[in-house]
C-alpha cells in the first residue's frame, strides 16, 4: 500500500499540487486521471521519487520514500517496477536481453536463474517465442508487453504505469489493461496507472483518483464514476 498525505508541489511561483491525500491499495489497479495540466504527472513523479514534494509524505507500507537513507532507498527502488509511456526498450538489445537487464543489474540470482526468470516473464505476457527479436521488429502493443515483462522481472511490490496505452489501437489497449490487472491481482502488487484512457478506467479502474487543477477532486470506482456530482469530472468524462 502507498499512502500520500498533504502533497504540495510548486515550480517557481506556480503551485501545481495543492495538498493531495490518497491511498493506493495493494492488489488493486489504482488509476490517476485528469486533463492536461491537471497535475497528475507531477503527482506520479512525486510518488515514485523523481520529484520531491515541498510538503507532505509518500509512504510505501510505512516507509517515507523522501526520507530514506541511501541503502534503504536503493532497496525500495528494487521493489518498484516501471512501465513507461513509450515502452523505453533498448533498441540495441533483443527482447530477451531487455528483460534480463534489471536482473543482471540488481538480482542476486545465478545467470541460469536470471535466464529462467526472464523467460518466465516473457511467457507470462505471451511473448516467449519473440525472445530473439529486436524491438524494431515488434508492434507497439508487443513492445508494451515486453516492457511489462521487464517491469515485473524483479518481482516488484509496486508497479507504476505512465499512459500505458498511449499510441495503441483499442484491441492492443485492452490486452495491456488485462495484463496489468491480472498481474496486479496475481501477485498482490500495489499498481498505480496514470492515464487519460476512459477504456482503462471503465475496464480496470478498481480505485480511481480524479485530479483537477492540482487537487484531488473525486475518488471512487469505475462502477460509480458516472454517478459523480463533480462538475469538473463530468466535463472530463464528456470530452474523454
Amino acid at each position: 500500500m502507498i499512502t500520500i498525505t498533504d502533497i504540495h508541489k510548486h515550480f517557481e511561483d506556480q503551485e501545481v499540487l495543492h495538498g493531495i491525500d490518497a491511498i493506493f491499495e495493494a492488489g488493486k489497479t489504482n488509476l490517476i486521471i485528469g486533463g492536461s495540466g491537471s497535475g497528475k504527472t507531477v503527482l506520479l513523479r512525486c510518488v515514485v521519487g523523481l520529484l520531491t514534494p515541498d510538503r507532505g509524505q509518500v509512504l510505501y507500507d510505512g516507509r517515507d520514500i523522501h526520507h530514506l537513507g541511501k541503502r534503504e532507498s536503493s532497496l525500495l527502488r528494487q521493489e518498484m517496477g516501471m512501465l513507461f509511456q513509450g515502452a523505453a526498450l533498448f533498441d540495441s538489445m533483443d527482447v530477451l536481453h531487455n528483460v534480463l537487464f534489471p536482473l543482471e543489474m540488481f538480482s542476486t540470482k545465478t545467470p541460469r536463474e536470471q535466464l529462467q526468470r526472464a523467460r518466465f516473464c516473457l511467457d507470462r505476457v505471451g511473448l516467449i517465442n519473440a525472445e530473439f527479436k529486436m524491438p524494431s521488429e515488434l508492434s507497439g502493443g508487443m513492445q508494451k508487453r515486453v516492457a511489462i515483462a521487464r517491469a515485473i522481472a524483479l518481482g516488484p511490490r509496486y508497479l507504476f504505469c505512465d499512459e500505458p496505452n498511449s499510441g495503441l489501437d483499442p484491441i492492443s489497449s485492452r490486452i495491456i489493461d488485462q495484463l496489468i490487472s491480472d498481474i496486479t491481482h496475481e501477485y498482490g502488487i500495489t499498481t498505480i496507472v496514470n492515464t487519460h484512457d476512459m477504456g482503462s478506467v471503465r475496464g480496470i479502474g478498481e480505485q480511481v483518483l480524479f485530479i483537477h487543477d492540482g487537487r484531488a477532486e473525486w475518488t471512487g470506482t469505475s462502477s460509480t464514476i458516472d454517478n459523480t456530482s463533480s462538475v469538473h469530472l463530468r466535463e472530463f468524462l464528456d470530452h474523454a
